[in-house]
């Protein structure tokens, strides 16, 4: 097997426009509907805010990237080579076991037709079921 040139952490639960929301949606949720503790809402705003100073939103460069009619499915995937970005998404997944949602991480050298890509990820479009290799996040 081919060794996997991109990672991504999702729920385990279909969204309902039809695919697995990532830990940054799912986190943001929590904090929308008022779920968090002070601590746990004071590390999400941190770390909402680092990642923003430190890596592109896809939609700053493509507001369609994510558009369900122009792109369904449309999901993304961290570079295996951003080590300091996959390496704090640890506290979400933390902040989400708290609260019951589980997740899984998904490792992949071909995980979709790519509609948007800068140094740390990528977007694509799904080609079907995605990844080569799934695992509960805490495995």
């Amino acid at each position: 097997m081919e060794q996997a040139l991109y990672v991504r952490f999702e729920g385990t639960v279909r969204h309902l426009r039809g695919h697995y929301p990532g830990v940054f949606v799912l986190a943001n949720e929590l904090a929308a509907q008022g779920k968090l503790t002070e601590e746990q809402y004071r590390f999400w705003r941190s770390n909402n805010d680092w990642y923003d100073a430190n890596y592109t939103n896809p939609t700053h460069v493509d507001p369609d990237v994510y558009d369900p009619d122009v792109h369904p499915g449309a999901v993304a995937w961290f570079k295996t080579s951003a080590g300091d970005l996959i390496k704090r998404v640890d506290g979400y997944l933390s902040l989400l076991a708290a609260h019951g949602v589980v997740c899984r991480r998904l490792e992949s050298s071909n995980p979709g037709r790519i509609i948007y890509e800068d140094e740390y990820q990528i977007v694509v479009a799904p080609l079907g079921e995605p990844g080569d290799t799934r695992s509960e996040c805490g495995d």
